[in-house]
């Protein structure tokens, strides 16, 4: 019954220098109510459980936070497109 009580907290990470602040962030902000599950994408579970989740939840990039199962919406971008990339430029002659 404890579990039903705690907030789940989802965080994947590839243990890269940008990731390991937020992931020392997060640890340091959580209290007894949450249930911190740091997935390090670098090195997959060997359930894929969590690439499954990636796909699930839609991330597109690193780091990313779940919390009871929803996205925050802080780590919802929509990642690389090929429209923006051409925006861009790239791929055009100059």
């Amino acid at each position: 019954m404890e579990n039903q009580t705690k907030r789940k907290v989802e965080l994947f990470t590839a243990s890269c220098t940008v990731c390991e602040p937020v992931v020392e962030m997060v640890k340091a902000m959580a209290c007894s109510s949450c249930e911190v599950i740091i997935y390090n994408l670098s090195q997959p579970c060997e359930t894929k459980e969590c690439l499954q989740k990636v796909k699930t939840y839609g991330i597109k990039a690193l780091p990313a936070i779940a919390v009871n199962g929803e996205l925050l919406s802080c780590c919802q971008n929509k990642g690389v497109s090929e429209a923006e990339l051409r925006s861009a430029g790239i791929g055009q002659q100059v």
